[in-house]
């Protein structure tokens, strides 16, 4: 049985008007007026906290100048996270270069050019770290190429812009305050060139475009910083952007509303935000004043034929024996070993270190380890060195730390031949019949330890035994059977039995200037 109430319509409307006053009734009673007072309220600390936070709308500060990339930002970011605009390789950018600045604000520029320096550089702090290394392998695979072009002719409002060779990710140009500017931006190299290669379908790490924006100093150059910005991209080859871009659309077209809240809002362009200025701006060259970003890396301060140019991929690269010609220094031995062999003490100095790094083919790595002393630098683990410096110069710095020294191809033992020996050579000898007698002087021989087995590393270190001047050696023999001189050769040292014994003998040109060696 179902039992079933039936009301009316206006006995329905009565009882509810009824309980709502009802439900009011005692409002009144518990609000009076000295109950509560909202000026009490506002008076809590909480909310003077929270009101003293927030600044006067005067005292919001506006960027003095804004850049605007003119590419889409890609809409599968989420929110609060940074911007990512997707690029073509090689294709030109429009970066338009606004003056963003109140009346009173900079006035010591107002009718006046300023410079800024467009670079583009690595988003992880780990690439950062190894920038030089990775841009000279990106170099070493694409000569002649740069990583950052400016399309001149569809530029606006820009002057004087200029490339520097040493400075693959980099240039500068002059724009006027005053006109409209843009400056298109071409990006050459790709994401994927600096991701290591496994079983293909890499993700490419990010890039940032960055604009340093200068005044003009009292000495005339653009030195004095005014504003830095950058933003986030990523490089693909031509029209994998547009491919990339139109792949996150579709995406986000398939999510929920919900979580299509999550995500930003694709915009037409892209604005750069303010950052720190690029580091290398604190870095003037000493032999001209130049920009600050613009600078040559410092030539090593060691010129000897013994001492390896920085730039050599290999530890044991040797230069040229004429590349110097008769500037050429010559070292003693003993000063080669400690100029080059010598261990990083624990106790070594900021500056110590730096000296050590320089004389051990390290200048690249200077300013990188600028604030590590010797107890530092012992500290850092194989693996964080081939972090910090990648694989090959990572395991020659630790080699070089732990003082592992490479086992020469070839070792050999000479002694310069003297005319007339030295009384501290003679060695005393007692006969049969006890009595003192001066023998044949004792040969103090020197070992070369040969690494590239040609005959031009066996004349130079030879040359450095003796005191010779390079310049100076004609041609070098070896005596062999019957006392016929064999003319040395690659081939000859290249099968030179190890620890072989030679004596040097010096012999004047007859024919000119200079002498011959015949290795005895």
């Amino acid at each position: 049985m179902a039992w079933v109430l039936k009301m009316d319509d206006a006995s329905i409307e009565s009882g509810l008007v009824h309980d709502f006053d009802a439900s009011l009734s005692g409002i009144g009673q518990e609000l009076g007026a000295g109950a509560y007072s909202m000026s009490d309220v506002l008076a809590l600390p909480i909310f003077k906290q929270e009101d003293s936070s927030l600044p006067p709308e005067s005292e919001t500060k506006n960027p003095p100048f804004q850049y605007v990339l003119c590419a889409a930002t890609s809409p599968a970011i989420k929110l609060h996270d940074e911007t990512l605009t997707y690029l073509n390789q090689g294709q030109s950018y429009e970066v338009r270069m606004l003056d963003n600045r109140k009346q009173d604000e900079l006035p010591e520029i107002n009718n006046k050019m300023v410079k800024s320096i467009v670079r583009v550089v690595f988003h992880d702090r780990r690439l950062q770290y190894t920038e030089h290394q990775q841009l000279e392998g990106w170099k070493w695979n694409r000569p002649g190429d740069r990583l950052l072009d400016i399309d001149i002719p569809m530029s606006v409002g820009i002057v004087e812009p200029k490339t520097h060779p040493s400075q693959l990710n980099a240039a500068e140009f002059l724009w006027d305050l005053n006109k409209r500017a843009s400056v298109f931006v071409q990006v050459h190299c790709i994401s994927t060139e600096f991701t290591p290669r496994k079983h293909g379908g890499e993700k490419g790490v990010p890039f940032r475009i960055q604009f340093d924006t200068f005044a003009q100093g009292e000495g005339g150059e653009y030195i004095e910083h005014l504003h830095s910005a950058s933003c986030q991209i990523k490089v693909f080859k031509p029209k994998g952007a547009d491919r990339k871009q139109k792949t996150d659309r579709e995406k986000m077209e398939k999510r929920s509303p919900h979580e299509k809240e999550k995500y930003q809002s694709s915009y037409d362009t892209t604005i750069l935000s303010e950052c720190s200025p690029w580091p290398d701006n604190a870095y003037i060259s000493p032999n001209q004043a130049a920009t600050p970003s613009f600078t040559s890396t410092p030539l090593s301060t060691y010129t000897t034929s013994s001492v390896p140019d920085s730039e050599s991929s290999s530890p044991n690269h040797q230069a040229d024996p004429g590349s110097h010609g008769n500037s050429e220094v010559i070292l003693h031995p003993t000063q080669l070993f400690e100029l080059v062999e010598k261990q990083l003490s624990p106790t070594a100095s900021i500056q110590d270190a730096q000296k050590w790094l320089l004389k051990n083919r390290f200048n690249s790595y200077t300013r990188l380890f600028s604030h590590f002393s010797g107890s530092d630098l012992l500290k850092l683990t194989r693996d964080d060195l081939v972090q910090i410096c990648g694989p090959a110069d990572g395991i020659r710095l630790f080699n070089a730390l732990k003082s592992r020294s490479v086992r020469p191809r070839l070792t050999v033992y000479v002694c310069q031949e003297s005319p007339q020996e030295s009384p501290l050579l003679e060695r005393h000898a007692t006969n049969e019949n006890g009595d003192h007698s001066i023998s044949s002087s004792l040969h103090v021989y020197h070992a070369l330890y040969l690494e590239e087995l040609t005959a031009a590393e066996l004349i130079r270190k030879m040359a450095c035994v003796c005191s010779l001047p390079l310049g100076t050696i004609n041609q070098v023999y070896r005596q062999g059977p019957t006392g016929i001189h064999i003319l040395l050769s690659d081939q000859m040292v290249y099968n030179l039995p190890d620890e072989s014994c030679f004596l040097i003998s010096t012999v004047k040109d007859e024919l000119g200037e200079g002498l011959h060696l015949i290795l005895k």
